[in-house]
């Protein structure tokens, strides 16, 4: 196995959560936007769809067997949630249609919150994995060098 896989894997799921977390601080910034810069409606809450893939270096592509043992997790999509919006009565709003509803996005704050409780954790899990994979390299060496 290539000693840096495990720096590579955690690298690709700080890689992701950061992503993760950009994208709820937008939801969390476009809470209360009833129409988008295009003039299009109110704005639809987007989330992050993750995958596992192997990972690509060059021990992976000579031995197929930890080809399948070594994943990277990356980003594969930003999708738009499709759940209906919240209408509320508010005839004097200017993006209220005919019979004085508006189209609120579709973003719960509660939601959002704990999706960034867990995106924080997974973060600093990938973090504390480097920092154990880095302190037992640290070990090894100091073992060789005596």
């Amino acid at each position: 196995m290539n000693p840096l896989s495990p720096l590579e894997i955690s690298a690709s799921g700080l890689e992701a959560q950061r992503i993760k977390m950009s994208v709820i601080a937008s939801n969390l910034a476009n809470i209360h936007s009833t129409r988008k810069a295009d003039g299009s409606g109110p704005y639809r809450r987007r989330d992050v769809v993750l995958v596992a893939k192997p990972a690509n270096n060059f021990q992976n592509i000579l031995n197929e067997n930890i080809n399948s043992l070594v994943k990277v997790v990356e980003v594969e999509k930003i999708v738009e949630d499709q759940s209906p919006f919240e209408k509320v009565y508010n005839p004097s709003h200017p993006d209220a249609d005919a019979e004085g509803y508006v189209s609120l996005p579709n973003v719960s704050v509660i939601e959002e919150m704990a999706n960034l409780v867990l995106t924080v954790r997974s973060y600093q899990a990938n973090l504390a994995a480097i920092k154990n994979y880095r302190s037992m390299v640290n070990s090894t060496i100091s073992l060789l060098q005596e």
